[in-house]
């Protein structure tokens, strides 16, 4: 067994799969966490590819950065549901859950909520409005079920970021999205982690299935996962 898939397996095994007391009261988490002298260390899965040539534009999307920082801001409602008039069309939050966080995430197709939960792991660990879409990375996920599939989605691009080029992106880009054979294609746009531009925030140690939600209705689909800190 080759390196890289050992330490997938050890990340495997140290994955939490179980959430005996959610907790239900949420409250948003601000960026404040931030800070830029703690150290960043994860272990692994695979199928990654870097790029170097710089991403395309994609306006339709970028434009939802600045309803991203809205929904950090200290004054906005946390939780927010699908009713909320005064949700944007697609975005992410963050819920206090115990000792870690959760990401919810939501828009119009199951594919921008990944994007979005995506984005949100990311948006965690640093301020991703410092990163900029200087290089391409794409890689590839599949899974048995939704669930593992969203799982195996956002475990990669963790270890994109774990190891070199210790990739952080500021756009998420899902080419294909196959809801039946559970497989994903996608871009990332944005560079190299780099602590004299990025401030460090709270390391993601781990993605897990627990209280894991793929929720879909009228207006969309919400994207609850619990990550380990």
């Amino acid at each position: 067994m080759e390196e890289g898939e050992v330490l997938r397996e050890k990340r495997k095994h140290e994955t939490s799969e179980s959430d005996p007391n959610p907790q239900k009261n949420f409250k948003k988490t601000s960026l404040n966490h931030l800070t830029s002298d703690s150290s960043a260390k994860c272990a692994a899965p695979a199928h990654v590819h870097q790029h170097e040539s710089a991403p395309p534009s994609h306006t339709d999307q970028n434009e939802n950065s600045a309803n991203r920082l809205a929904l950090e801001s200290d004054d906005q409602v946390p939780h927010t549901g699908p009713d909320d008039p005064n949700r944007p069309s697609r975005g992410y939050e963050y819920c206090d859950h115990t000792a870690d966080i959760q990401v919810h995430s939501w828009g119009s197709s199951l594919k921008e909520a990944f994007e979005e939960c995506c984005v949100g792991m990311f948006g965690y660990m640093t301020d991703i409005e410092t990163v900029q879409a200087t290089d391409t990375f794409s890689l590839e996920a599949e899974g048995q079920d939704l669930e593992s599939l969203l799982f195996h989605f956002l475990d990669e691009w963790l270890y994109a970021f774990c190891v070199e080029p210790f990739f952080i992106p500021n756009e998420i880009n899902i080419l294909e999205l196959d809801e039946e054979k559970f497989k994903i294609s996608c871009e990332g746009y944005g560079e190299p982690f780099d602590l004299n531009k990025h401030p460090q925030g709270t390391e993601v140690k781990a993605i897990t299935y627990s209280a894991m939600q793929i929720k879909q209705h009228d207006k969309g689909w919400d994207v609850y996962v619990i990550v380990d800190i």
